[in-house]
């Protein structure tokens, strides 16, 4: 057997619960094949009283069960019964349709469920209200950042804050007096149609540059950086928030492809959707397998949650030019995986779980509640055999996947001619040939590289994907936001990474 003996991959199951009701509370995404039947370990929930409306609003999964006890390490069980609701097709991951409209065209009904934090309800019914003052349709959005996803410690005031105007008393209690901007991103169908609605009513989110009309304000939007255009320091309900704007098939095609890792970066961190839409759930999921395999291939046979869940937030921190200014609190990353754990295991433990390749090793996850435990750090293990990791290079997004092969293209020193075929045999985009995602030797010797050597290889890929987009962005921003809001903007990062020294 592999690296990873029988007691990470188990065969034994809940004995208290049905296949098929393990599979209607967990959701599980993943791939049914004859080779890789779905593998199941349920988790516990963040909490409880969860909604499941879908479309406009969020959809949040029933509570979870924890791991089966009588065993000193995680184990994966797998259901091969027909009974299981909702099968989900073996090739989704290889053959994803981008193009779909309705959430009943996903692999399967509780498809990307993981992707729905959970939040108190009356925050959650604020922020939505917040959406609904704008008269420009919204298909796709989500609240992030430290005003919605604390990332320091609870001051414990429930005074008042200078931040917002009027605040609802369900954002000044979750916010605990410290008064923090919201920040959104919009997705939309079409750019230009949606800022010509939006500058009739809300003139004043935009800087001069909304003197020169919905075609230019677009044109800035889809033309320059990372296809997000930024309204900071609005006040909507009272409440101070930033919201950014994004066509729909650039989020999807970053979500992808990471051809910019700029909204894919911020979508591997836990977010508060607030209107979902089918094509992005399912990009996304993309998007979240694909941070755990690009984690993998930076990580040691052996490593722990917090170290996982780090390598994976900070993947799109790598090249960003605040970091390496002091434009940015040196700690952010730790900062959000300290206090968002918890969600952090919501988003990717049931990912990691349907992974063949990787496993929960620890028996504090036998625990009833663990999952909301901040103070578990549970290690992981992974297989390291070079086939398998292999099969993860191949699997990475292709505009990113791309970049790593042309690294390794100069360091093996490939012919170019033979590397063109080897491109051509690996081709996602040619509609006429349906291939399954499995890596060849070119992908084997990459995966199979030092691991000191394929870290820094990564790193470098990564590096280049995010560092232009995010530096461009950052550019253009200025001249959206304006002088005066860009000035305090940045003085209220410097401030951060101030805050972050002591």
């Amino acid at each position: 057997m592999s690296a990873i003996s029988a007691p990470y991959f188990g065969s034994s199951i809940m004995p208290h619960l049905s296949p098929k009701l393990l599979l209607a509370r967990v959701g599980w995404q993943y791939r049914l094949s004859s080779v890789h039947p779905l593998n199941q370990r349920p988790f516990a929930s963040v909490n409880s009283g969860n909604d499941v409306k879908i479309g406009d609003e969020a959809t949040e999964s029933s509570p979870i069960s924890p791991p089966a006890s009588g065993s000193s390490t995680p184990s994966k069980t797998s259901s091969t019964s027909p009974s299981s609701s909702s099968p989900i097709p073996s090739d989704w991951e290889e053959n994803p349709n981008l193009n779909i409209s309705n959430f009943s065209q996903l692999p399967s009904s509780t498809f990307g469920h993981n992707q729905h934090m959970i939040i108190n309800s009356d925050f959650k019914e604020a922020l939505r209200q917040i959406l609904w003052q704008f008269r420009a349709p919204i298909r796709y959005a989500f609240a992030y950042g430290s005003g919605v996803f604390p990332q320091t410690a609870a001051s414990g005031s429930k005074s008042p804050s200078t931040v917002h105007s009027h605040p609802s008393t369900a954002i000044t209690s979750m916010q605990g007096g410290q008064g923090k901007m919201i920040d959104f991103i919009f997705g939309v169908s079409y750019t230009q149609h949606w800022h010509s609605l939006n500058l009739q009513q809300h003139r004043d989110h935009y800087s001069a540059i909304g003197s020169l009309g919905s075609s230019f304000v677009s044109r800035v939007q889809d033309r320059y950086g990372a296809g997000v255009y930024f309204n900071p320091y609005v006040t909507v309900n009272g409440t101070l928030i930033k919201y950014g704007v994004v066509n729909l098939d650039t989020l999807c095609r970053d979500l992808s492809e990471w051809d910019t890792l700029y909204l894919a970066g911020r979508l591997q961190k836990p977010v508060k959707i607030l209107r979902d839409d089918p094509r992005v759930r399912l990009a996304n999921q993309i998007n979240l397998i694909s941070a755990v395999r690009t984690a993998l291939l930076l990580l040691p046979s052996e490593f722990t949650e917090q170290e996982l869940y780090g390598t994976i937030a900070g993947l799109s921190y790598l090249g960003d030019p605040r970091m390496a200014l002091p434009a940015e609190n040196p700690n952010k990353v730790a900062n959000i995986i300290k206090f968002q754990l918890p969600n952090f295991r919501r988003l990717y433990a049931p990912l990691v779980d349907n992974l063949p390749n990787v496993a929960f090793r620890d028996s504090r996850c036998n625990s009833l509640g663990w999952m909301d435990d901040p103070d578990t750090n549970a290690t992981l293990a992974q297989d390291m055999d070079p086939k398998k990791r292999g099969n993860m290079v191949r699997r990475l997004p292709r505009a990113f996947r791309s970049k790593l092969y042309f690294r390794y293209q100069s360091k093996f020193q490939i012919p170019q001619l033979e590397f063109d075929k080897m491109l051509d045999e690996s081709n996602d985009q040619d509609p006429t040939r349906v291939k399954k995602q499995q890596g060849g030797v070119f992908d084997q010797r990459v995966g199979n590289d030092r691991q000191q050597d394929l870290r820094g290889e990564v790193k470098k890929a990564i590096k280049s994907t995010v560092q232009w987009p995010s530096v461009t962005q950052s550019l253009k921003s200025i001249v959206t936001t304006g002088v005066v809001r860009s000035i305090r903007y940045t003085r209220e990062k410097m401030a951060k990474y101030r805050e972050g020294q002591k």
